[in-house]
């Protein structure tokens, strides 16, 4: 079938609640024996430490001791590496759990052993989890200390930290695309690695190293089981996070599968919201007015006085040759390119676990591409769907997703002055970033910077006399871009004004179009 049609039979899995809960935890249980179950009492032979993780790793996409992704490096933002950081930790640092904690909880559900089990196994376990927490270097500290991006290659990370086989875990993870000891890595707490080695190497004779991830392999697929595992998810969410936690965990049951099935299908998805939402004549309407900004910007360009000559064709220049996307990658509309990406996924409408599992398999085997494709700049950091814009240092880029031309932002049938006021200032706020240079200390040695700092003291001075606490210094970049967006989405409405006479009155409402803008 197509993508579609895959991402279709996907929610209505997770929609089949009656079939979810017929199944209980079986699913689960089947698919922890091929790991070596939870083998608490160490009955039957356990497998091999770094065997397992690298089956977690590459079939489940769970990542208990350290994290794995790819992103650009920066000593060249167009060329990918290998990232490795901590993982993410679903229990807060010295936390105690009360009486209930999630492995417990969890474990209990599986009802594998009975509860008079050993019972040291899971104190045991949250005792290694909390000695692992304490070995993550503080962000503050890596930053001062210049640890944020240590470039390494696997054959150093495994003397460094030797507990891990390095180079069959990443294998694994990034198959089929060949790896070697001399492969870049970047390394973003290697004090952390270390200790996590050294962890690993004192708790290898205890069961624990196992159960701790099993617990991390169930808290990674819970969300597809039954309703057990919801009620113990929103149990531990209560507990971690108070009155927020029931937020956590979306209540409908639509609004959950929606969510999953855009994580798997973000492509198929975006492709029928943009078909829905986003046609031919908003997506021309949108790129005729952000080209009114931009030439609003040029105008302000001339203005500045603190800018010399030289420098302010340089900025316009730059702002030239920004690339902007408005609405959607191009790519998405074509549908033989997602399907081709979906072709090896089997989904079945009986079985939402499994679909789980199979996705999160295609998802690792599609990830490997991102390392060949070093100059991609057709994936986006957010969905179309999403009401999020951001500027892409890295790309030169700006992206403004479909989700932004919505009401109250934008409408066709929106007088100007209220698409300006509302959407032209989110995207000259987004222009504005490409400046940001300029501004910082150093960013532009022939401006006359005493000019600059009058206007940067101004700004300062204006957000730290408003009511609520504003420290203006560290806000500077955000407010310029947010003052300076006002004025030329401003100016942009007006020269709009002046090439389309009419303007849409809304007279019930007795505002004046300047008053619609604000």
């Amino acid at each position: 079938g197509s993508a579609k049609e895959k991402a279709i039979q996907f929610y209505r899995s997770c929609m089949d609640t009656q079939q979810i809960e017929s199944q209980g935890t079986q699913p689960l249980k089947d698919l922890l024996n091929q790991v070596g179950g939870w083998n608490i009492t160490s009955v039957g032979k356990a497998k091999d430490f770094n065997e397992t993780l690298q089956t977690i790793m590459g079939r489940y996409s769970t990542f208990p001791f350290f994290r794995v992704h790819v992103g650009p490096s920066p000593l060249d933002l167009k060329t990918n590496i290998i990232q490795i950081d901590h993982p993410e930790f679903e229990m807060p640092p010295e936390s105690k759990l009360k009486e209930k904690n999630y492995p417990e909880v969890t474990y209990q559900r599986l009802k594998k052993v009975p509860k008079d089990g050993p019972p040291d196994s899971f104190s045991l376990t949250l005792s290694f989890i909390s000695n692992l927490q304490r070995v993550v270097t503080p962000l503050q500290e890596r930053q001062q200390r210049g640890m944020l991006f240590f470039r390494t290659t696997i054959k150093e990370l495994q003397e460094k930290a030797p507990a891990i086989d390095w180079l069959s875990c990443l294998q694994t993870v990034f198959h089929p695309m060949p790896m070697n000891l001399s492969q870049p890595i970047a390394v973003h707490d290697m004090d952390y690695l270390r200790g996590m080695s050294q962890l690993i190497e004192q708790w290898q004779k205890t069961r624990v190293l196992h159960i701790y991830m099993i617990v991390c392999l169930v808290g990674n697929l819970s969300p597809a089981l039954d309703s057990q595992f919801q009620d113990a998810r929103l149990e531990l969410s209560k507990i971690l996070y108070g009155k927020m936690g029931s937020r956590v965990i979306p209540a409908e049951r639509w609004r959950k599968c929606l969510t999953d099935t855009s994580s798997f299908f973000e492509p198929v998805l975006g492709q029928m919201i943009v078909q829905e939402i986003f046609p031919h004549q908003t997506k021309k309407l949108a790129e005729q007015m952000f080209s009114e900004i931009q030439d609003a910007l040029y105008g302000q360009l001339d203005q500045l006085e603190w800018m010399d000559e030289q420098t302010r064709q340089e900025a316009k220049v730059l702002v030239s040759k920004l690339q902007v996307e408005i609405g959607y990658p191009a790519w998405i509309l074509q549908t033989a390119k997602v399907n081709l990406e979906y072709q090896k996924l089997e989904i079945n409408e009986d079985t939402f676990f499994f679909n789980v599992v199979a996705c999160l398999k295609v998802l690792r085997e599609n990830s490997y591409l991102k390392l060949l494709l070093h100059h991609s700049q057709d994936n986006w950091y957010v969905s179309p769907w999403t009401v999020h814009s951001y500027y892409s240092i890295r790309h030169h880029m700006l992206v403004f997703p479909a989700g932004m031309f919505r009401s109250p932002f934008f409408h066709m049938e929106f007088p100007s002055a209220v698409n300006f006021g509302a959407i032209g200032v989110f995207m000259a706020h987004e222009l504005l970033h490409t400046f940001y240079g300029y501004v910082l200390p150093g960013g532009c040695p022939t401006c006359n910077r005493s000019t600059l700092q009058k206007s940067i003291d101004c700004l300062v001075e204006q957000y730290e006399s408003y009511s609520f606490k504003v420290n203006g210094t560290f806000t500077l970049l955000e407010n310029t871009a947010d003052t300076g967006g006002l004025t030329i989405a401003y100016q942009a409405y007006k020269n709009w004004l002046k090439k389309h006479k009419e303007e849409t009155d809304l007279s019930k409402i007795g505002l004046s179009h300047d008053q619609l803008f604000y």
